[in-house]
């Protein structure tokens, strides 16, 4: 695992613009973190590097936005009212998660899916690969803590 600190929202924004370029499309990006504490910051970084034009917000009440981009789509998902996989699986979002079409999958509260924290896991999740895994801890306005771990096939 990879820890970053980021104290402020634009140092989280600018982290997201250098991790875009290096994500080719088909990446699976979960966040974990509590309210506030800049996950959608860091996905309105990786959505401006990815050319991403408009309005970049967390999907809470739709569960999911789609953004074009012009050539690949960005899925941003909330799983934050899904308290379970199984609750995933009925709103039709786990195909997201494990065989993502084209472009890339974002998810904040990917831990509604894993049921583990990053830092607690004992095995790799079952998402799609190549996957990064992004725990923030923190408060927006002030310093944050980013650990990551990516996994790939």
């Amino acid at each position: 695992m990879v820890t970053i600190i980021s104290n402020s929202p634009e140092e989280t924004f600018q982290l997201g613009l250098t991790w875009a370029k290096e994500m080719e499309p088909g990446w699976v990006v979960g966040l974990t973190g509590d309210l506030g504490a800049g996950k959608t910051q860091l996905v309105k970084g990786l959505a401006a590097g990815w050319q991403i034009k408009g309005r970049v917000a967390s999907p809470t009440f739709n569960l999911m936005h789609e953004h074009a981009t012009a050539s690949q789509p960005l899925i941003h998902m909330d799983l934050y009212r899904l308290e379970s996989p199984d609750a995933i699986w009925d709103a039709g979002l786990a195909e997201y998660l494990q065989s993502p079409s084209s472009g890339w999958v974002i998810v904040e509260w990917i831990d509604r899916w894993t049921q583990i924290s990053l830092k607690d896991r004992t095995e790799v999740p079952d998402v799609h690969k190549p996957f990064r895994w992004i725990q923030i801890e923190g408060d927006l306005e002030q310093q944050r803590t980013i650990v990551y771990e990516d996994f790939r096939d």
